[in-house]
């Protein structure tokens, strides 16, 4: 198996070839430092032009750095072509050949090279396609199958040559909820079962959280954390994070008194305590929706409440408090137009205001 790291990245389209100045061109990398780990299941994720999908083509081969460089175990890849990075990917529109068969879709990279330990094609084909559930179809046409297994032939098709690495670009983006959610898991179980590094695009939040061993929040060309989905959805580092991943109450407040690692932060008129920066007369904190608890003695806030959303194990309620969107989850759907809810100190976490 194989490492991956991209060392200082940057990718500006159309422009001098430098990331700032008036001949810049569209900065569409800047500065990107990542590395996964061998057998790692790494996930990308960011809104529409964040640069994700750069970032992925880029570790392909299908688009060269402006600056920087990606590495495989070490080795710099600059001027090694996309054929020859041992590199498997799977696109978002599956790109599977109609006039050949499931099988034949399947064994195609295998023209190219010879199946691992020894194998002939047909045990390697036959051999993924029981892997991805699909024992039995080699001989349908690709549009005989449903979506999913669509997805499972690109899949099958990208490994079959035991590529080193394992490229995704937002594979299940097509899919309903109910089968993105059955697939993904399954895509997990085989990435565990082969240890195959493999790095994942997707904008879906929950998607990278569920799925990842480790996330990179990117916005704007360029890395905003990096992390385990645990540290990326409780901790995030900045607001963009804060904002991005999942629901989030995020405060600016000033900072009138300190008492060690905590103080006393105005927001709208109202004082709460919070944990507040070194140095710093301004504090931006977020408060996940579970942290405003109505049985919380401390912090307290009135929300006006807007609309309410039945979820199964929550309700989430969407109110106003001092003309800001709140979001809480609640047990119960709230029986009026105000509720007062808290939080305690150690739920609000401090994020970079950017």
């Amino acid at each position: 198996m194989t490492g991956l790291s991209l060392d200082g990245v940057s990718k500006v389209y159309g422009g001098a070839g430098v990331t700032d100045g008036p001949d810049s061109g569209t900065v569409a990398l800047e500065d990107v430092d990542i590395t996964v780990r061998d057998g790692e299941f790494f996930t990308l994720v960011g809104p529409s032009g964040c640069g994700k999908t750069t970032t992925l083509r880029a570790i392909a081969g299908f688009e060269a750095p402006t600056e920087g460089a990606v590495r495989f175990d070490g080795r710099e890849m600059t001027g090694v072509p996309p054929e020859e990075r041992d590199v498997g990917v799977v696109f978002q529109s599956y790109a599977l050949f109609p006039h050949m068969t499931v099988a034949e879709n399947v064994g195609y990279g295998l023209r190219f090279r010879d199946p691992p330990d020894g194998a002939t094609a047909d045990d390697r084909v036959a051999e993924l396609l029981d892997l991805v559930d699909l024992e039995g179809m080699g001989d349908r046409d690709p549009e005989q199958l449903s979506g999913g297994q669509q997805q499972r032939v690109a899949l099958a098709r990208a490994l079959a040559p035991a590529p080193d690495l394992l490229l995704l670009d937002e594979p299940m983006s097509a899919l309903d909820a109910q089968l993105r959610e059955s697939l993904r898991r399954q895509v997990k179980r085989i990435q565990s079962e082969l240890g195959i590094t493999t790095v994942y695009v997707t904008h879906d939040q929950a998607e990278a959280l569920a799925i990842s061993d480790r996330v990179a929040v990117m916005n704007g060309g360029r890395v905003e954390q990096i992390g385990r989905p645990q540290e990326i959805y409780r901790e995030p580092a900045t607001r963009f994070v804060a904002e991005f991943v999942g629901d989030n109450n995020v405060f600016d407040a000033a900072v009138r008194s300190r008492d060690g690692e905590y103080g006393r932060a105005e927001v709208g008129g109202e004082t709460f305590t919070v944990p507040v920066v070194d140095g710093s007369d301004r504090v931006t904190f977020c408060v996940r929706p579970g942290g405003l608890a109505r049985s919380a003695d401390r912090n307290r806030l009135t929300v006006r409440v807007e609309t309410s959303e039945f979820l199964g194990e929550t309700v989430r309620v969407n109110g106003r408090w001092n003309d800001r969107r709140i979001v809480l989850r609640l047990d119960e759907v709230p029986d009026g137009d105000e509720l007062t809810v808290g939080f305690e100190p150690d739920d609000a976490h401090v994020v970079d205001p950017r």
